[in-house]
């Protein structure tokens, strides 16, 4: 009777032990990348059927008899491209079944030979096993000089500290020849902000780029760097590149340029943040031009302020580039002047109307648009240390007026906190539990002045001069907490959360469409709606972007993954508007 064929194999395993263990791709080299980046013992285990060994084992042994303490590359190379019986990988008979017992052959992690410990040991046990250690051996490269190499890129680095420690500062040569001589004053390090959840591209991985995709890429990069060293060449006459800023010219333009501008601005930002009453400043405005050489600093800052903001929106040509030289100019003396002592006109309620403008301009113009955060943080203080927190009821009696004034005073000062915290992923510096203020009346300027003594707050449905700031406020809170959730350290983000932040978002953008639209005859132009739909959906993109690059793996994500995109063409398509457009292409931070 024939002897029954033996069980067969089904194919050789070529994987390390480990990589089959954990069920992962081995790339098969020696040792395998997996094992080196777990620090594991890379081990390969080899079938014989015969007394003859595997080459794989041949070389080992050859090795171990003919050890070259100075020479890594006498270590075996594999190929991993190659067959196993051509390449030297272990190499298994069909039969599994072989008296013979396997043959283990076990790579350690690659370890730095030195001339004195670069050998190989090999240990055979008891049950037939060879053990080899290569400890000491460097794993088989391209290239096998891996000393001289090593010291070629030690020598090279000594060389650059030398230079580096005792010749000119290379970054000093190339701002003195674009900008001329500098001095230590106006060289600016940059590059130390931490980008976290607000830089949201970050989070998903390379999409697939096609030649068209990559010759677009390219040409991106290129017209960043131009516009880096556009910006750089702007920047460089800046009061704020030297120590000082001598000579802040605060004379004010012709009186009709003043009066267009002045206009303009009323028209536009000040619907949105009420940091003025128009009938007040309108005669103070009047009181300034009448006497401007006499007129206080604050008077003479809030007016210049407000012509600088409306200005933005006026159509120039390039005969306009010394105005809005000059509006640089009253930027940072309206910083100068805020920056100084706090005598009692700075720690007013003008000093305050002027802090506000003053951050409203520097996003406006990007003069330090993307860092108002800081000094949002010193108006929000400073507009506690003032009461402003407290609702008006609860201070010592005042007009109607200046309580009005107060409370809107504070909700711009809220919209610009949680503005400027979502641009720079950045806690809010306010949160609801630190202030009661209420919200303010839904009346006209001209519905309250000095001699008010009784305030008549008219419905919500219908539109005033205050409508646009009481919307905000109404989604002040959902976006606090979107704010809070965000920058939760301790805390991971939670879906069921994400949504329910989502749909208040959603409600509220509803809401305010629909009162916007039936009063489009009441003075709602396409800059009003464009603002307040920036400033509410905007938040959307940070808060779903972080399950919306897991969509493609999970579709449970996908809604994510909508409302960014939604969002996302809001913003970059809003209603067709001149002056909001010109907004956003000058605009900085905010904007």
């Amino acid at each position: 009777m024939d002897p029954q064929p033996r069980r067969r194999r089904r194919r050789p395993a070529l994987s390390c032990v480990e990589c089959r263990r954990r069920k992962i791709k081995c790339d098969r080299n020696n040792p395998c990348s997996h094992c080196v980046s777990t620090k594991a013992r890379c081990t390969y285990r080899v079938y014989n059927d015969g007394p003859a060994l595997c080459p794989y084992t041949e070389q080992l042994h050859s090795l171990n008899e003919t050890p070259s303490p100075t020479a890594p590359s006498s270590s075996p190379t594999l190929a991993p491209d190659r067959r196993a019986e051509d390449s030297g990988r272990p190499i298994r008979n069909n039969n599994s079944y072989s008296s013979t017992a396997p043959t283990v052959v076990s790579t350690a992690l690659p370890v730095m030979p030195t001339p004195a410990t670069g050998t190989a040991s090999t240990e055979t046990q008891d049950d037939g096993t060879l053990l080899v250690d290569r400890t000491g051996i460097q794993p088989s490269t391209h290239k096998p000089n891996v000393q001289s190499d090593l010291q070629d890129i030690l020598q090279r680095l000594r060389k650059l500290e030398e230079s580096s420690s005792s010749g000119p500062d290379p970054s000093r040569d190339i701002l003195s020849l674009h900008y001329g001589p500098v001095q230590d004053s106006q060289i600016v390090l940059n590059k130390t902000r931490v980008l976290r959840w607000s830089f949201w591209t970050g989070m998903s991985g390379d999409s697939p780029r096609g030649a068209e995709t990559s010759d677009l890429i390219a040409q991106m990069g290129d017209l960043l760097r131009k516009c880096k060293f556009v910006a750089k060449s702007l920047k460089a006459w800046r009061p704020s590149r030297s120590l000082m800023a001598p000579g802040l010219i605060l004379a004010p333009p012709p009186r009709e340029t003043a009066d267009a501008m002045s206009t303009l601005y009323f028209q536009s930002f000040e619907s949105t943040y009420r940091i003025l009453h128009r009938p007040s400043f309108w005669a103070e405005y009047e009181r300034y031009w009448d006497d401007p050489g006499s007129a206080s600093t604050s008077l003479r800052l809030k007016v210049l302020l407000v012509i600088a903001i409306g200005s933005s929106l006026h159509e120039q040509d390039d005969a306009d580039s010394e105005f809005r030289n000059q509006v640089y100019q009253w930027i940072y003396a309206a910083q100068t002047w805020l920056s100084g002592p706090l005598e009692k006109d700075r720690l007013s309620f003008a000093g305050l109307q002027i802090h506000c403008l003053m951050i409203l301009a520097r996003q406006i113009f990007s003069v330090g648009g993307d860092l108002v955060w800081i000094s949002i943080g010193s108006l929000v203080h400073q507009a506690m240390q003032m009461g402003l927190s407290r609702d008006p009821k609860h201070l010592p009696p005042m007009s109607i007026l200046k309580a009005e004034l107060r409370r809107r005073l504070w909700a711009t000062i809220l919209e610009m906190a949680v503005q400027a915290s979502l641009d720079s992923a950045m806690p809010p510096r306010i949160s609801l539990d630190e202030f009661d203020t209420a919200a303010p009346s839904n009346v006209n300027d001209e519905d309250m002045d000095e001699s008010t003594v009784e305030l008549h707050s008219r419905p919500t449905s219908i539109y005033t001069e205050t409508s646009m700031q009481l919307i905000l406020l109404d989604s002040l809170p959902t976006r606090l907490r979107i704010l809070r959730l965000l920058n939760d350290l301790h805390s991971e983000l939670s879906y069921p959360d994400i949504l329910s932040l989502s749909s208040e978002i959603t409600e509220a953008s509803r809401v305010y469409t629909k009162l916007l639209n039936e009063n489009s005859k009441s003075g709602v132009t396409p800059f009003h709606r464009n603002l307040l739909d920036y400033l509410v959906r905007r938040f959307m993109i940070p808060l779903h972007c972080s399950f919306a690059h897991k969509a493609r793996t999970n579709p449970l994500f996908h809604y994510s993954l909508k409302v960014s995109i939604d969002a996302a063409m809001a913003i970059i398509s809003p209603e067709p508007d001149e002056a909001f457009h010109r907004l956003m292409i000058v605009g900085g931070g905010l904007f």
